[in-house]
């Protein structure tokens, strides 16, 4: 008891540094990057300063600046010149995501890890993650696994190291499996945006992707903010359909899910550090109301914190900057 203990004895200068818990490297984050088919320069998007959407001839370069900061991985998102009732636009061998792909692994080969998002919303012109029927206003589930299974083959045919499904759709994470399977890809692991709810805050990234809803919303396939077993329950049956890491997405708000998904799994476990959370710690900064630096390393580190191995954010170059 005090005044024989003194907490604040281990909390000056090194030995600050010696007794502490939670580290956070540049191994630790995932770079995510937009390339879009139809622009010829890199355009930035007023709700996410900072992040750019890339011409096809600009990815390599953009990837090694990220591999020179000691970033381990990225995360590629398409943006197609042709979008259809189906997504088509998401399996060629030469849609914007493969030719990227190719780009990057050309130039880079094994010192950045290529992953795909494999979902259906940046190519569909309705701009939900499946299939649709119009007339009942209805996304349809079983329809869409084959063409997930599609697209995440062709990416992997493209050379991608990892492809990590977000359309939350039950059975995707078997059905990929099997076709990377059954096309001599089994050495291609999945990263499973299991725990994937329906959040308000993903909407800056929607203008950056170009993949709002023209009607309804995501809320019929995405989880209820409400619910933390039912997260435990799909990461389970991702787990048995074949994942190997396990995706919590958003991230802030849902600390205590990457708490549990870690504790009660002990699987390699994501977190995404989404579009809103970021936009608001840029907002704020530019109105001079925090100090971005200390903010985001602050919120990055709760995340490696709760229990997240790997952390997709916006954040990544900037936060290997000053790591590095």
């Amino acid at each position: 008891m005090f005044p024989e203990t003194r907490t604040r004895r281990l909390r000056n200068g090194k030995m600050r540094d010696l007794v502490r818990e939670t580290s956070l490297s540049a191994d630790n984050l995932i770079y995510p990057m937009f390339v879009d088919e139809t622009i010829t320069t890199s355009q930035m998007t007023e709700s996410m300063p900072g992040v750019e959407r890339l011409p096809l001839s600009k990815v390599a370069d953009d990837a090694k600046e990220a591999a020179d900061l000691g970033i381990p991985a990225l995360i590629l998102f398409g943006i197609p010149s042709h979008k259809d009732e189906h997504g088509s636009s998401a399996w060629g061998d030469e849609d914007i995501v493969q030719k990227a792909v190719r780009e990057i692994k050309s130039e880079l080969g094994k010192d950045m890890l290529v992953i795909t998002d494999v979902c259906l919303c940046e190519y569909t012109d309705h701009g939900h993650c499946g299939m649709v029927n119009f007339e009942k206003g209805e996304v349809l589930n079983d329809p869409t696994l084959p063409l997930l299974g599609k697209t995440a083959v062709s990416h992997a045919k493209a050379g991608a190291d990892m492809v990590a499904p977000s359309g939350m759709m039950d059975g995707m994470i078997g059905a990929i499996r099997s076709a990377l399977d059954e096309n001599n890809f089994p050495d291609i692991p999945i990263m499973s945006y299991a725990a994937k709810y329906s959040s308000s805050f993903y909407g800056p990234f929607r203008d950056v992707a170009e993949s709002g809803c023209c009607f309804g919303d995501r809320s019929t396939y995405q989880m209820d903010p409400a619910n933390s077993d039912e997260a435990m329950r799909e990461v389970e049956l991702d787990i048995m359909e074949g994942a190997d890491i396990i995706m919590v997405k958003p991230a802030l708000p849902y600390l205590d899910i990457i708490y549990r998904v870690k504790t009660e799994f002990r699987m390699p476990t994501a977190a995404y550090n989404v579009s809103g959370e970021y936009a608001m710690i840029k907002a704020a900064a530019q109105n001079g109301w925090l100090d971005e630096k200390k903010v985001m390393y602050e919120s990055l580190l709760s995340i490696k914190r709760a229990g997240a191995d790997m952390i997709l954010t916006y954040f990544a170059k900037d936060m290997a900057r000053i790591l590095k």
